[in-house]
């Protein structure tokens, strides 16, 4: 598909401009039977793409877990501290790579040595345009723990080490059930024999 040919964007409005901005688009596109379809309009969520990095230690077969407060899990779960991957924006002038190391020290005060890149995809591309670029980075995590985050960005993270089988379980048991963590400990869980060699 040529998108110039296939997407006719007649009108994009800004609805909200903040940190985040959204914008409704009004378009047609071009259907599977042929011809384009009638115009249709939808918001569109717009956020700087996300980096999400599993802090994994091969020498030990543990996996360095983050847990803080949700927004998004408020009304939709019992407990909105959720246990997620160390993640982080990506400004305009940074690659992936550096926003997983920043902020590896950042939230978890970790240092990352090679980091393993697993895939990018759309976590909502329903509603929003942010692409997630997923790794898993080689650390030491004798000594990881703590509450990590930055204070004036309101940040209250603590630090977790659990065995690489600890982890899985709490996917298995939907301890942990957001969408970059389960992505990256499944493919660990899958990738962990190549991964202990190459990095042991």
């Amino acid at each position: 598909m040529n998108r110039d040919d296939d997407v006719e964007v007649v009108e994009r409005e800004a609805c909200f401009r903040g940190f985040y901005q959204l914008d409704r688009l009004h378009l047609r596109h071009r259907l599977f039977a042929g011809g384009m379809g009638k115009l249709i309009s939808r918001e569109l969520f717009v956020r700087h793409d996300a980096v999400c990095v599993l802090p994994y230690d091969p020498q030990r077969d543990c996996v360095v877990l983050i847990e803080q407060f949700r927004v998004g899990a408020l009304d939709k779960s019992l407990n909105p501290w959720l246990i997620e991957l160390v993640a982080g924006l990506i400004d305009k002038d940074e690659q992936p790579e550096q926003v997983a190391r920043r902020e590896a020290v950042e939230e978890a005060g970790l240092e990352l040595a090679e980091l393993w890149p697993l895939t990018q995809y759309y976590p909502s591309p329903g509603g929003s345009d942010e692409r997630v670029h997923l790794y898993v980075g080689r650390c030491d995590s004798r000594g990881a723990g703590g509450v990590h985050g930055l204070e004036d960005e309101g940040e209250d993270i603590r630090v977790l080490v659990w065995s690489l089988d600890e982890a899985l379980a709490a996917v298995a048991n939907g301890r942990i059930d957001n969408a970059a963590s389960i992505i990256a400990l499944q493919w660990l869980a899958l990738n962990r024999a190549k991964v202990r060699e190459h990095w042991a």
